[in-house]
């Protein structure tokens, strides 16, 4: 009887082990289904290359461009070709807004280029647009998707989202997380002393978005200037020697300049890469759940994101506010994905 019942125990070990193995492996299979809202933008093509590299990860279902960084044809092009470089021609790109809801339009060629791509030449690329506009392929799409199924990695201003909010606010219902590049507080901007660009680019869109209810993580500038490149991180990009990693390599180099000459630091942020990153692998990334607003008042704080840290107003936490990140971790994790492109 003894001997039965130490049969009986290891075969309940061998099932409940086989029952947590399988249960991992399902859990690893599960990919995050993506809309990738963009307005590319130097950073923002890095970011497309990482994201496109990672299809076991990542379901994307379309890339979605606005006026940002430069106006929206040029945005929607620069989409294009990350999709080009990245042999990912299946990926339907959609156009979306040419403006802010409210403010005048402004863009920052200054930073990226007069092509929004600085460091590497541009071309007309292969693939077309998809036929119809990002603002109703948002508002079709989350229709349709499953209840809090569908993630949306904002890497520009957010003026897409805003308006399908402002048209169809039930979509919410198909929106699992919205994962914003976007806002300052203890950095401070840089735009103006106290604002981001994507925030400052469009606040009202911004708000829109706050308000709506559904789950927010904003990775800003607090995090993003602490997750720097430098000779060695550039290096180990360059060693992979392929295509990706040589354009990645000529954007980086170009693109960083003017963030180490003005702050004075030793290498350069990568911002809209590390949304693709916190999704990828979130436990590189540490901060807290806040409460958050955006000045949209004209005046010397347009388009700041005042973050309420400390919970001293006790308002309702609206955003998970990412502060911290593994910088190393964040490079390796780049190098290791631009290595499965050509």
């Amino acid at each position: 009887m003894h001997r039965y019942a130490q049969k009986l125990h290891q075969l309940i070990r061998s099932l409940l082990l086989l029952s947590l193995i399988t249960a991992s492996g399902a859990q690893a299979a599960e990919k995050i289904d993506l809309i990738i809202d963009t307005d590319p933008g130097a950073d923002d093509v890095v970011a497309l290359l990482f994201a496109l590299a990672s299809p076991d990860e990542l379901n994307i279902r379309a890339l979605t461009t606005v006026a940002g960084n430069v106006r929206l044809d040029k945005t929607s092009r620069n989409a294009r070709l990350a999709r080009e470089w990245a042999g990912r021609e299946e990926v339907p790109v959609y156009a979306g807004a040419p403006k802010p809801l409210m403010r005048t339009p402004i863009y920052a060629e200054n930073i990226h280029g007069k092509e929004g791509l600085s460091g590497v030449a541009v071309h007309e690329p292969k693939k077309g647009l998809a036929e119809g506009n990002a603002v109703n392929y948002l508002i079709d799409t989350l229709k349709k998707a499953k209840p809090h199924s569908v993630t949306i990695a904002m890497l520009g201003p957010q003026t897409n989202l805003a308006l399908a909010l402002i048209q169809e606010p039930e979509i919410v219902q198909g929106i699992k997380e919205v994962v914003v590049m976007g806002g300052a507080h203890f950095n401070g901007g840089n735009i103006t002393p106290v604002a981001e660009f994507n925030l400052y680019a469009d606040p009202q869109a911004a708000e829109v978005v706050l308000k709506s209810g559904v789950k927010l993580t904003y990775l800003p500038l607090d995090v993003t200037h602490k997750i720097l490149t430098s000779d060695a991180r550039l290096k180990q990009i360059a060693a992979l020697n392929n295509n990706a990693s040589k354009i990645v390599g000529d954007i980086l180099n170009e693109y960083i300049k003017g963030d180490m000459e003005h702050y004075g630091i030793p290498g350069g942020p990568v911002h809209d890469a590390t949304v693709v990153a916190y999704l990828l692998k979130p436990e590189l990334f540490s901060g807290r759940a806040v409460n958050v607003v955006v000045d949209s008042r004209e005046g010397p704080t347009f388009g700041q994101t005042i973050v309420d840290w400390y919970d001293g107003l006790k308002a309702p936490k609206n955003a998970f506010w990412v502060e911290n990140g593994d910088a190393q971790g964040f490079f390796d994790l780049l190098t290791e994905r631009l290595k499965r492109l050509k």
